[in-house]
């Protein structure tokens, strides 16, 4: 199995002033944000604005993406939705684009049983070589991806991790105890990293990472070298800043902050809209208080 890196960053997708991708931003970003701590991209995921992709501007971003990061770090492309086939045909082209892994998120809105949770992954995973991670995230589709099934699921060779942002640590205690030993389990939750790595989990695929991934970097470290003090002292001083990157939804704070910082990504796109004057001013005065990791493009 290829390394995937245990800091990975869900990017945000950046649109020009009329809407449109803005490919030669999303190329910066990735680069900015491997040079910042990240170990990898997650492209067209939540915080990628993934609904609101067409199936054009997903590929296009997996191939831009991906050229401009060559082997410098992974590229792994959010090629799940509600729909069986559709998730197969994306995740077949993706691979052709020569991307590193896929995502798979829990099919929202049609509320599928946990067989049918089953079927649909296993389905995807075997139409692919690419290492597949699930993405389990009940706030955003309803749906809870049962730790059963997640272990049932783990044995499928290429189903290879999950991105598990229930919250649940009970649940994500027992994927991890009874996965197969090489399963990873990332935290989906920035606020919950440290609470899954303490039950053994693997990394983060993160938000706040656009910000300050290499203090995420360096509390990941200070952990695996049993420096639990320092890693919880770096939690505790990245609490505010989370906090408020989820005060409305995600992307709304993230984009408005990485606007404010002085990197471009422009409005999210609807029905997702920029954040209100109250919640700005809260985002600002959480953003003073934190140096910026993310390489910022000079000013002219």
């Amino acid at each position: 199995m290829p390394e995937l890196g245990k800091l990975i960053t869900a990017m945000v997708t950046p649109f020009d002033e009329r809407g449109e991708v803005d490919y030669e931003q999303a190329k910066r970003l990735a680069l900015a944000l491997l040079n910042s701590g990240s170990d990898g991209v997650v492209v067209s995921g939540t915080t990628g604005e993934a609904p609101t992709l067409s199936k054009a501007e997903k590929l296009r971003l997996f191939a831009e993406v991906k050229e401009a990061v060559g082997r410098k770090g992974t590229v792994i492309a959010g090629t799940g939705t509600y729909n069986t086939a559709e998730s197969v045909e994306l995740t077949r082209e993706a691979e052709g684009l020569g991307v590193n892994a896929i995502l798979l998120v829990v099919p929202y809105y049609n509320r599928p049983p946990q067989d049918g949770l089953y079927e649909h992954f296993k389905t995807i995973a075997q139409a692919t070589h690419l290492p597949c991670i699930l993405y389990n995230v009940p706030s955003r589709t309803v749906t809870n991806l049962a730790a059963e099934t997640v272990l049932r699921l783990s044995q499928i060779d290429n189903i290879v991790g999950v991105k598990d942002a229930s919250g649940n640590f009970d649940q994500i205690g027992k994927i991890i105890q009874g996965a197969r030993k090489d399963f990873l389990v990332y935290s989906g939750n920035d606020s919950d990293t440290l609470f899954v790595l303490s039950l053994g989990g693997y990394g983060i695929i993160s938000v706040a990472s656009h910000l300050v991934g290499l203090q995420i970097k360096r509390m990941l470290q200070e952990f695996e070298h049993s420096d639990t003090d320092h890693a919880a002292e770096i939690h505790h001083q990245l609490m505010p800043l989370i906090n408020a990157l989820f005060l409305v939804a995600n992307p709304i704070p993230l984009k408005y902050a990485l606007n404010k910082v002085g990197f471009s990504v422009g409005r999210p796109r609807l029905p997702l809209v920029p954040p209100d004057a109250k919640t700005a001013s809260a985002i600002d005065a959480v953003l003073k208080n934190y140096t910026i990791d993310l390489p910022l493009p000079a000013k002219a």
